[in-house]
């Protein structure tokens, strides 16, 4: 005999299984390339030297020379290692750049200013090593930045209008350092893949001041040799993009 309708055992009630929502995990070693441009606030200060040349009476140089802007682009490749933990970010970098910074101006000092002198800089290389802490939205990530920097800078002074005697361009002195300082930083950053990221970038370098070795060219004599005190600031502006190597996507529920 069939069984009728009523007799059938009600379906038993089956959940639906949870939401699955990926999460990105930023930890583990990443590579990158990053490119911009960066501009560098310089100021130039002689400190007192003397120049005594027959028949001329002796007398000394000293005083502000004026300020430039050095600005020009920089690229360069980055390295760090970052773990996470919740939502918090935290990282290690090591950066370094090739850069083009060139500015001059005419000095103000009385004595190179009669004798239309110029300054010029240019810093041809940029390291930063840094720690970083920032907060992620998945797979966006906000970070700060701070650490130290090194920059390579090469000075010179040069004739910018001739004069008997003396051609326009003739280098008058130069002089060159690595300089260490501090640095700080913000970014974004966003993951586009498991394993590849975008970011842009800015941090702003202290450099301080610092006395530099002026040497005389041989075109002039060796008493123009002398020290300037040369403050500077540098500010970097990058977009970077970033290779992550492993570190699966987790599964939150």
């Amino acid at each position: 005999m069939g069984a009728s309708a009523a007799d059938l055992a009600a379906r038993p009630y089956t959940k639906a299984p949870p939401v699955v929502a990926a999460a990105y995990d930023w930890s583990g070693f990443y590579i990158g390339a990053n490119g911009g441009g960066a501009w560098s606030r310089k100021c130039w200060d002689v400190v007192p030297f003397d120049i005594n040349v027959i028949p001329i009476p002796p007398f000394t140089v000293a005083g502000p020379e004026g300020c430039h802007t050095a600005s020009g682009a920089t690229a360069g490749g980055q390295v760090g290692y970052r773990w996470q933990k919740a939502a918090w970010v935290f990282g290690i970098e090591a950066q370094g750049n090739w850069a083009n910074l060139t500015g001059s101006n005419n000095s103000t000092q009385p004595f190179f200013a009669l004798s239309n002198l110029a300054n010029r800089t240019k810093i041809d290389a940029i390291g930063l090593f840094t720690g970083q802490i920032g907060y992620a939205w998945n797979s966006f990530l906000l970070y700060v930045k701070g650490g130290a920097a090194v920059v390579n800078d090469k000075y010179d002074t040069y004739v910018f209008a001739a004069q008997p005697g003396v051609p326009a361009g003739q280098a008058f002195t130069r002089g060159s350092e690595t300089r260490w300082g501090g640095v700080g930083g913000v970014g974004g950053e966003y993951a586009f893949t498991r394993n590849w990221s975008f970011a842009l970038e800015y941090d702003h370098l202290f450099m301080g001041n610092n006395t530099v070795r002026m040497t005389n060219d041989p075109f002039f004599i060796a008493q123009l040799s002398h020290n300037t005190n040369i403050r500077q600031d540098v500010d970097m502006l990058t977009a970077r993009i970033n290779y992550r190597f492993g570190g699966p996507v987790v599964a939150k529920y």
